[in-house]
């Protein structure tokens, strides 16, 4: 993992038909997830707009509290963590929102929060069981 997680960072499952047709620069984070670089959530909302698609924000948040000082081990095993938070929900996207540092009687810690997000062609949200159609499809292709 080189990527630099911060607040913005969008991880994006790794389906390279979604990646070419939007042209996006990615670099690999953890299994099979990826970060996108040089884009937040809005340019790349905007860029999933311009080729005919939607990209969509899940109202849901998800936190993970890490304990020690804030380095990318710990921003990587916060997010690792929260990616098997929503792993059921079968999202392909995942946007950083928040990463909030303090300290508790002299330990620090970190909390990492995050929300789902999701690419797709439609502009209505595909139902749990088309995701994870979806999801397989892409496994069987990458594989």
């Amino acid at each position: 993992m080189n990527s630099i997680v911060q607040v913005g960072t969008i991880l994006i499952e790794g389906r390279p038909a979604i990646i070419e047709l939007l042209g996006l620069m990615s670099e690999p984070f953890s299994g099979k997830w990826c970060t996108v670089q040089g884009l937040d959530g809005f340019a790349l909302d905007r860029k999933i707009h311009a080729a005919g698609w939607n990209f969509f924000f899940m109202a849901g948040e998800v936190k993970v509290r890490v304990f020690g000082s804030v380095c990318a081990a710990h921003l990587q095993s916060a997010l690792q963590r929260i990616l098997e938070k929503v792993r059921p929900q079968s999202f392909n996207c995942l946007e950083v929102t928040g990463i909030i540092t303090k300290r508790f009687l002299g330990m620090r810690y970190a909390t990492v929060f995050a929300h789902s997000r999701h690419i797709q062609p439609s502009c209505y949200l595909d139902g749990l069981a088309i995701r994870r159609a979806s999801q397989q499809d892409a496994e069987c292709a990458n594989g």
